[in-house]
């Protein structure tokens, strides 16, 4: 693992849920401010939890099919699979205490 988020794709989503007991996806855009506000937290969240979690990213704009499937409608939306399955979800801007608290519930 990286110290930083993995770049989830729709081509590579599946692989990676496969491949990966715990995998948080922050689904996200360019031109959204709260994504961008976030962005520093998941960057955060990718290093503290290495070898924990897969902390990743999903840009939405390049990746419709995967957003679509999940029902991603707004962003940013955090989703955490366990073993390939949505397990919690988190809708907009989150504080990190907020995210953090939801891992450790899964670990």
């Amino acid at each position: 693992m990286s110290d930083g988020p993995f770049h989830v794709t729709d081509e590579n989503f599946d692989e990676t849920l496969k491949n990966n007991k715990l995998v948080l996806v922050d689904f996200w855009a360019g031109w959204c401010g709260p994504c961008r506000a976030l962005a520093p937290t998941i960057e955060e969240l990718a290093k503290d939890y290495s070898g924990k979690v897969l902390v990743s990213k999903l840009e939405v704009d390049s990746n419709p099919k995967t957003a679509e499937c999940f029902q991603v409608f707004s962003i940013p939306t955090l989703i955490l699979y366990k073993n390939g399955v949505e397990i919690e979800r988190m809708v907009g801007l989150c504080a990190k205490k907020s995210i953090e608290g939801l891992l450790q519930k899964h670990l």
